[in-house]
């Protein structure tokens, strides 16, 4: 099985369902995950989207500053949404992609959209902060109490809200204290990985000595020039399908598009064997 899988933090899919769209046409994914969509199940813009190929979609819509939703040129089946932490938010679907009848395994698909966690990385101060480190916590419990981690057969994609590696971000130092690249959350990101022996596919394609970015924030005027950013999405597999990732690509000249948001697409080639 061949396609091309594409995440992004489109910050409200009804405000850039242009970008969507002129994504969409340029880069011709065959599923695309999308994160902070801000809208409920029945208000998403279903319709206009599948104009674009996109026959089968899946939304775990919330309003405010949640939701999650899957669009794919390639039938699934199973489609699941797990509440991680408890709290009632939309920040998971899952979706199991159908290979036909000769697909030996389930090829399962999870989008997450891992709490931004606010401003002060403190616990006992921000509650903001402690649901984001709970939340990570609930996904590393998850992930450990998984069976089949060296067969299981599973991609997940999204906006994870964590710089992990000192190349993640513009400056180690000076985002120590900054939430999304404090030690406590990537110590807790970190374990996440290792729960289920995930793979980071984007540093298979880019050594971890260079910096890799795709977030930058609107409060930057000149963001290119200035640089100041994170790598805050991420693509992962399971062990089993360690490879089959044959490509990936930031795509962040999207940064500069009309009313955009400020996390750009990434995108990944695939080709699995049945």
């Amino acid at each position: 099985m061949r396609f091309r899988l594409a995440t992004w933090n489109i910050n409200s899919v009804r405000l850039r369902l242009d970008l969507v769209e002129r994504f969409t046409r340029a880069h011709q994914p065959d599923i695309l995950c999308l994160q902070e969509i801000k809208c409920v199940d029945g208000l998403f813009p279903e319709l206009p989207l599948r104009t674009l190929g996109f026959d089968h979609v899946a939304v775990a819509g919330q309003k405010g500053y949640h939701g999650v939703a899957v669009l794919s040129r390639i039938p699934f089946t199973k489609v699941q949404r797990r509440d991680i932490c408890g709290r009632g938010h939309a920040r998971h679907l899952s979706v199991t992609l159908d290979g036909g009848a000769s697909q030996a395994k389930p090829l399962i698909l999870h989008n997450v959209y891992v709490p931004a966690g606010g401003d002060l990385p403190d616990p006992s101060l921000n509650p903001k902060f402690r649901h984001k480190l709970d939340f990570l916590e609930a996904m590393e419990a998850w992930f450990a109490g998984l069976r089949g981690k060296r067969s299981n057969r599973m991609i997940l994609v999204g906006d994870l809200n964590v710089a992990p590696l000192e190349t993640d971000v513009w400056s180690h130092k000076q985002l120590l204290k900054v939430v999304s690249h404090t030690p406590a959350e990537v110590e807790r990101f970190l374990r996440v990985q290792a729960a289920h022996d995930w793979v980071d596919v984007m540093r298979r394609h880019v050594p971890t000595e260079e910096k890799l970015f795709t977030w930058w924030s609107y409060r930057n005027r000149d963001w290119r020039a200035s640089n100041r950013g994170r790598r805050l999405d991420h693509i992962w597999t399971t062990s089993a399908l360690d490879g089959a990732a044959t490509s990936m690509r930031v795509l962040d000249e999207a940064r500069d598009w009309p009313r955009t948001s400020d996390h750009v697409p990434v995108i990944a080639d695939f080709e699995i064997n049945e």
